[in-house]
């Protein structure tokens, strides 16, 4: 009976001290974070298409955590940006880190890839943008019509994938998810410029 009571109490130490450094003390620390100067809410289309987004699980295969080029030059080198901060997530709740790389970081899509068209037709084949690409296609975002409306926003595929004699054109979540893709842009700094400082003038003696 001793050894269960001293099991028990040793896995409810144990879970204490798991849950104040993995959740109690990382809230204390980040929870009045600012965001980092030049981040924007998201637009009313924006915060709709990151729930696309989470609902389509894109965070399974892909992260949104550039790291530093000391910890993976690699990230660096694949042109993903800086490092992240703390603030570049103020308006994420919750952020999106993802945890697997089957697919390339995302955080800065918006600075690589800023054109709509091209976001739009890559999740509808992504395979006639890069080849051999393993990202499932989203072709329920879309509508194959034999003319488009005059709101639509019709897709423009490279040669060979557009249905014969018709026209993909795009749905509200397609268009919206492409709006949230575009907004992941931390292109600027971390950390606000320092003013520069404005040495005092030097008085001009007064003439006698």
């Amino acid at each position: 009976m001793k050894s269960e009571t001293t099991l028990i109490g040793g896995a409810m130490v144990m879970l204490a001290l798991s849950v104040s450094a993995l959740v109690i003390l990382p809230y204390l620390e980040l929870h009045d974070v600012e965001p980092t100067p030049g981040l924007k809410p998201y637009t009313s289309a924006q915060l709709r298409g990151r729930q696309v987004y989470i609902s389509n699980g894109c965070v399974y295969c892909h992260t949104q955590q550039p790291r530093t080029k000391e910890f993976a030059a690699a990230d660096f080198a694949r042109g993903w940006g800086r490092a992240t901060v703390a603030g570049d997530y103020a308006y994420d709740t919750p952020p999106q880190l993802g945890d697997m790389r089957t697919g390339p970081d995302l955080m800065n899509i918006g600075v690589r890839q800023p054109s709509e068209q091209w976001n739009l037709g890559h999740l509808y084949e992504p395979r006639a943008y890069v080849p051999g690409s393993i990202m499932p296609a989203f072709p329920y975002m879309f509508e194959v019509k034999s003319k488009a409306d005059q709101d639509d926003v019709v897709v423009t595929l490279p040669p060979g994938y557009t249905p014969a004699n018709q026209v993909v054109v795009a749905r509200p979540e397609a268009i919206d998810l492409v709006k949230y893709l575009l907004s992941l842009n931390r292109s600027f700094p971390a950390i606000a410029p320092a003013a520069t400082a404005t040495a005092p003038a030097t008085p001009v003696p007064a003439k006698p």
